[in-house]
């Protein structure tokens, strides 16, 4: 049995949701979330909550219950308060910059690097070693900020690199004299 999975999803206030030729739909205060809905999970609209249960007694059906579950939570929580995922840059002459719907770095190439925001995605940049990508879906935001980080991953050594805002960067000692 799934732990997760046997917890409805609560409904807050202002937000409604309807399911509708497979296809379950989330409008809330920052937008409206759509999802597909997988055949091996039973989805039920209930007074104030969404609830998942395995459609039949397959290992399948099983094993997506849970994550299904968790999906659902992710749109109801998506369009009531959001998902930021906050980038810290750190070495000499790194910095970065947002410019409408573009993101500029300077991450020590030869160039610069210009990455194009995906539509749904806000990006801030408070000051120049801080990027805020902010938006609705978890995913997309996820997705941006690793796609953000893979040009210049922390490394062990010295620490520079872009990591995320918690991230601890196991540091080498290096040689010893």
């Amino acid at each position: 049995m799934s732990r997760i999975g046997k917890r409805p999803v609560a409904i807050p206030s202002g937000v409604t949701a309807n399911i509708d030729n497979g296809t379950l739909t989330v409008k809330g205060p920052k937008g409206t979330l759509a999802m597909g809905l997988a055949d091996e999970v039973e989805y039920k609209l209930e007074d104030d909550a969404i609830s998942v249960k395995p459609a039949n007694d397959t290992r399948r059906s099983r094993d997506f219950w849970g994550m299904q579950r968790t999906l659902v939570a992710n749109l109801v929580d998506g369009v009531t308060e959001g998902y930021t995922k906050v980038l810290e840059i750190s070495g000499v002459g790194y910095r970065a910059q947002a410019q409408g719907k573009r993101l500029k770095l300077q991450l020590g190439y030869s160039h610069d690097v210009d990455l194009e925001v995906p539509e749904g995605i806000e990006v801030k940049t408070p000051d120049q070693t801080t990027v805020e990508i902010s938006g609705i879906d978890k995913q997309a935001v996820g997705q941006f900020a690793a796609e953000v980080r893979r040009w210049r991953k922390p490394e062990p050594y010295k620490g520079k690199g872009i990591k995320y805002r918690g991230e601890y960067v196991f540091r080498k000692e290096g040689k010893k004299k």
